[in-house]
């Protein structure tokens, strides 16, 4: 015979204090727990949100960012003319050559610098990015050092405002606007002309091409062609393809959540244990009066399993509201692929959350299970002697 239900949600009632405290402690394990996945999600989100499918990025074969990458401008001449490329309605081939940099910028915070991407663009290469839009200010023009800064970059570091400059060593680019990449890898960039940028940072070669095939059928035609051809020593993918796996940096994060929540888990587990064990204590009485009555060991142990399991998901729920106010909260971190900041958002994101409870869930379980198994094991002399 089962103990109801409503005799769990009256002990965790009448024992407030104690129930106050485990829920919270659990709360704050859930809570870090959540928000340490919703950090790593929101690095994922970004490159995945990154790139058209119908666009090809060209890269040096071996190279695992753009950054790293070297395309020479015998590369680009040969390129740009293929047939598989396709045309606007200017008759113009569909193809940027660009150029990936890091630069440092101090933080708007005053704690220290960090590495900033400026990428070298065409106008075709804002062309390919219809995801990129001016928000404040005006695109700049090439031949003047002038440079447009991704917004959520601008919140973050000094200069970077709309007039103002960004300093490279002996070089000074002034900031004529702002653009919103609608939460792409995009976001963490600034933006100048891309021969220009040559010419300031003495860069020879580009970084990338990045292109559009006229079709399907051309996409694949493209991609064979510059794989064989040995004489480029290419590699070419579809952009959304190459952004999906730009998530090393996620990598990291994933393994701190785990090893924090490994660790926040035990003490946790040790704090619900304690709880248990006390209310076990004190509720000799009630076990050897449930024993008279003719539960069962098992209907006990059962009934303590239930409580500790209520009383973690509380401090589940708690924990997941404590994490959801972050939801869209944007922040950066450094990219292990290009070694300068990226900035994202906190995605806390309904299955996460639900992870989060289930996480609770197995805290309060596993913390439950010893007092328990004491609770079942009470002789009903020795509870019956405490009346």
């Amino acid at each position: 015979m089962a103990l109801p239900l409503k005799y769990n949600f009256r002990n965790v009632i009448v024992r407030w204090r104690s129930t106050l405290a485990t829920v919270l402690g659990i709360a704050l394990v859930v809570a870090v727990f959540v928000l340490l996945r919703a950090l790593a999600r929101g690095i994922e989100a970004s490159s995945a949100n990154t790139g058209d499918a119908r666009n090809i990025l060209v890269v040096r074969k071996g190279s695992q960012a753009e950054s790293g990458s070297i395309v020479t401008r015998e590369h680009f001449r040969t390129i740009q003319y293929l047939d598989e490329i396709a045309r606007n309605e200017r008759g113009e081939p569909i193809i940027s050559a660009e150029l990936v940099l890091i630069v440092s910028a101090p933080r708007r915070n005053g704690t220290g610098e960090a590495n900033t991407l400026i990428r070298g663009v065409t106008p075709r290469g804002m062309e390919l990015r219809p995801q990129v839009k001016l928000v404040d200010g005006r695109w700049f023009v090439p031949g003047k050092r002038e440079v447009v800064v991704a917004r959520r970059l601008a919140a973050r570091f000094a200069g970077f405002e709309i007039g103002g400059v960004i300093k490279s060593g002996q070089d000074r680019l002034a900031v004529v606007g702002h653009f919103d990449a609608a939460g792409s890898a995009f976001d963490s960039e600034s933006w100048m002309d891309a021969d220009e940028a040559r010419s300031i940072f003495d860069r020879e070669n580009y970084s990338s091409i990045l292109l559009r095939p006229a079709d399907a059928t051309a996409a694949t035609n493209l991609i064979t062609r510059l794989e064989r051809d040995k004489r480029l020593a290419l590699r070419a993918e579809r952009e959304v393809d190459y952004y999906s796996k730009q998530t090393m940096t996620a990598v990291p994060i994933k393994i701190l959540a785990g090893l924090l929540g490994t660790a926040m888990s035990i003490g946790a587990v040790f704090a619900a244990m304690n709880t248990m064990y006390a209310s076990v204590a004190s509720r000799t009485r009630e076990v050897g009066t449930l024993r008279v009555l003719g539960y069962s060991r098992r209907a006990i142990v059962l009934c303590f399993l239930i409580e500790g399991a209520l009383l973690a998901a509380m401090g589940g729920v708690v924990g997941c509201l404590l994490a959801l106010p972050l939801n869209g909260y944007a922040t950066g971190t450094m990219d292990f692929q290009s070694f300068a900041e990226t900035v994202f958002q906190f995605r806390v994101t309904p299955d996460l959350m639900l992870m989060g409870l289930a996480f609770s869930v197995i805290i309060g379980v596993a913390g439950s299970l010893l007092p328990a198994l004491r609770a079942a094991r009470l002789p009903v002399i020795v509870a019956l002697k405490s009346i």
